[in-house]
């Protein structure tokens, strides 16, 4: 065997070795990297509720119209934010949209005053807990769930379990998955990925309207991982409003966003009928803080 080819050999080697090293370091701190909670920390008693987990103490925000509080007919929306998103700059944008409706949103585990550490199960149990007792406290009002980004991957995975009035997903994708693969070509996502929030697959049991609002030129979720998500959901009752120019970050700032979320939320939603779909291809307390 020839001094050359022996050298090829033992750097093919290093080179696995190498590829194996980054493989087990990208799995074991995938998490750290999915999740971006360090830019959205906020003092505890800048919020005013919380949901207690049985693991953890969840801390967010609350609005509610100054009239007809126990108006019946008075919209809910529960608001599920993106990755890295500080939450409470979404509630004074909801409530100018929205101002006869009460308003909910929670920071994830680790973001925000929440204490915990974010995964795909604890913010779908979270967020799973944090229905129940709004329905709970609002058992005859209307729910809409709006879910932004990493939101949208959440907020499906609700309307799927507790098939809420409406739901609103802003910039969403069709998998976790599918948005890796694509940012993370050299990687065997496949194996690798934890959480994994298949929107597509969950939303094939929703029996509610869905508006989808799309930003044509997203440089985080690619307009393709959306029309995926769209195309998984032929058959169902889904508005689309596309905005060309809009980024992921910018969307909001697009003439007709708001109007667009106020239409949606506030028209009364239809009865639900049963929709024909193609094949697929814990009680917790809620604490307003004084």
């Amino acid at each position: 065997m020839s001094t050359v080819f022996k050298a090829l050999l033992w750097l093919a080697a290093a080179a696995g070795l190498l590829y194996l090293a980054g493989c087990s370091l990208m799995y074991a701190q995938q998490r750290k990297i999915m999740y971006l909670p360090q830019y959205t920390q906020v003092a505890a008693d800048q919020t005013n509720f919380s949901l207690q987990r049985p693991d953890a103490l969840l801390r967010g925000w609350q609005v509610h119209p100054s009239t007809d509080m126990n108006n019946p007919t008075t919209p809910v929306v529960v608001y599920f934010g993106g990755n890295g998103e500080d939450v409470r700059y979404a509630m004074p944008q909801l409530q100018q949209a929205l101002p006869q409706s009460h308003l909910y949103t929670l920071s994830y585990r680790g973001y925000g005053a929440s204490e915990g550490e974010p995964s795909e199960d604890a913010l779908v149990g979270d967020a799973l807990a944090l229905f129940d007792v709004l329905r709970a406290r609002h058992a005859h009002n209307p729910i809409t769930v709006i879910g932004t980004s990493l939101g949208s991957g959440v907020a499906a995975a609700v309307a799927k379990q507790r098939q809420p009035d409406k739901l609103l997903l802003v910039t969403p994708f069709d998998s976790a998955l599918n948005v890796a693969r694509h940012m993370l070509p050299w990687l065997p996502v496949s194996l690798l990925l934890k959480d994994r929030y298949d929107s597509v697959s969950r939303l094939q049991s929703y029996q509610g309207p869905v508006l989808v609002l799309r930003a044509g030129s997203d440089s985080v979720i690619l307009p393709v991982r959306t029309d995926a998500l769209l195309s998984g959901l032929q058959g169902k009752s889904v508005t689309v409003h596309s905005y060309a120019g809009a980024d992921h970050n910018t969307i909001s700032q697009q003439p007709g966003f708001w109007h667009a979320v106020q239409s949606f939320v506030m028209q009364p939603a239809p009865a639900l009928v049963p929709v024909l779909v193609p094949a697929p291809q814990a009680s917790s307390l809620l604490q307003t803080n004084q």
